[in-house]
């Protein structure tokens, strides 16, 4: 008896999950206001235009809000004196340039139509128009996402998946989040763009590698000699090595490529290649970068309906950093 009764919460959960995804759709602004996507697209092109970088910041700051709450916007909040936001938490140190674009975007859509796009909305929109810019990668989006009103630097480090993860729990914390190892493998990719800190992967893949006073045998030996140049033990924290060292700020599989050379920046990027399963995927998509592209895009349409506010919930912000 209390085996069925547990069943059927766990029924309804997955059903408000499909149901909240399913009123996602395409266009969804054409009618309330039709020139939102127009407006987005033009200010993350002229950030491109001044700052390569912008495309990453926004496609891992869109990854960071699904993770944490589902894709809500929650990541977006300031903390306030009685609340310490997922922004703050050690995990989500983030590039500013990200934040400063969608206060730049929401406050051009609030004088066109006010209290119509939400944060969330905005953030995905801002993802796919980076990823074209950075690799011509472009899938319709999928809107009508409301904001959340909670955030919680408790939660981002229990979400997140962490540099220092093995295939099986990074498989593990996608598949919470109703992603596959597939979807895993290839939302990966986005590590062909942007940066980490020293700290990201210093510690255990150039000087303590499993407790031990040395570098991760798996990386290649020059490459490990080049990041320790750049991050020393002495090395300052905010010093910033791209994912890619051939074209780091091109979206493209060359990221793939890197791994069969042991060039994966972080321990949970070189994992890949340590995988039956996962290995294979490496390198179809290092071979095939047509077929990458177009997985990218629907894994980032699958990610972006994970557990999102719509209907009544929530609500659309007038300012992306605070609740109305």
């Amino acid at each position: 008896m209390e085996a069925s009764l547990l069943v059927i919460p766990l029924v309804l959960l997955l059903l408000s999950i499909t149901a909240n995804g399913d009123r996602l759709k395409v266009g969804y602004y054409r009618q309330t206001c039709p020139q939102a996507e127009e407006i987005i697209n033009d200010t993350v092109t002229k950030a491109f235009k001044e700052n390569p970088c912008v495309p990453a910041a926004l496609i891992r700051l869109h990854f960071h809000d699904c993770f944490v709450r589902g894709c809500d916007g929650s990541i977006l909040l300031d903390s306030t004196a009685d609340n310490t936001a997922e922004k703050d938490a050690h995990v989500n140190n983030l590039n500013p340039k990200g934040y400063e674009i969608i206060d730049e975007v929401k406050s051009k859509l609030e004088a066109k139509c006010a209290g119509v796009v939400s944060c969330a909305d905005l953030l995905a929109y801002a993802a796919r128009d980076g990823a074209y810019l950075a690799g011509g990668l472009f899938w319709a989006v999928q809107a009508g996402r409301r904001d959340g009103r909670i955030s919680l630097a408790s939660e981002p480090p229990l979400n997140i998946p962490s540099h220092s993860y093995d295939v099986n729990k990074l498989t593990q914390v996608f598949a919470s989040k109703h992603l596959s190892q597939e979807d895993m493998v290839t939302l990966s990719g986005a590590h062909s763009i942007g940066a980490s800190h020293c700290a990201g992967f210093s510690g255990d893949r150039l000087y303590n590698f499993n407790g031990s006073a040395g570098q991760d045998p798996s990386m290649n030996c020059n490459y490990a000699l080049h990041l320790k140049a750049k991050c020393p033990p002495s090395a300052s924290p905010d010093v910033l090595v791209p994912f890619d060292p051939v074209t780091p700020t091109k979206l493209d599989v060359n990221y793939y490529i890197n791994l069969q050379y042991n060039l994966g920046l972080l321990k949970s990027d070189q994992e890949l290649i340590s995988d039956d399963a996962t290995s294979r995927e490496v390198k179809i998509n290092a071979k095939y970068p047509t077929i990458w592209r177009k997985k990218f895009g629907r894994a980032m349409v699958k990610m972006g309906a994970n557990d999102v506010l719509t209907g009544s919930q929530g609500e659309i912000r007038k300012h992306c950093r605070y609740v109305n």
